[in-house]
């Protein structure tokens, strides 16, 4: 399952569990890295730092993303 969305430069994004993304703000434990683990009406991630999970809707994480990494399988 993919999730497609016009981001903010009006490019399609296509992302999958088990990819890696930059949000632009870091997680409290200093981490700005996160990995997809669900997705849905919200999109799960794992923080790569201390590795807890969060659940963000859609428009928020397409407002909070800043880069992604596609995973090495995919």
């Amino acid at each position: 399952m993919s999730y497609s969305s016009k981001g903010q430069t009006g490019q399609d994004l296509e992302i999958q569990p088990g990819d890696r993304v930059t949000l632009r703000k870091p997680h409290p434990c200093g981490s700005s890295d996160w990995e997809v683990v669900r997705i849905g009406a919200d999109v799960g991630l794992r923080c790569l730092g201390c590795g807890r999970t969060v659940m963000l809707p859609r428009h928020e994480f397409r407002t909070k993303l800043r880069h992604v990494l596609r995973s090495p399988d995919g």
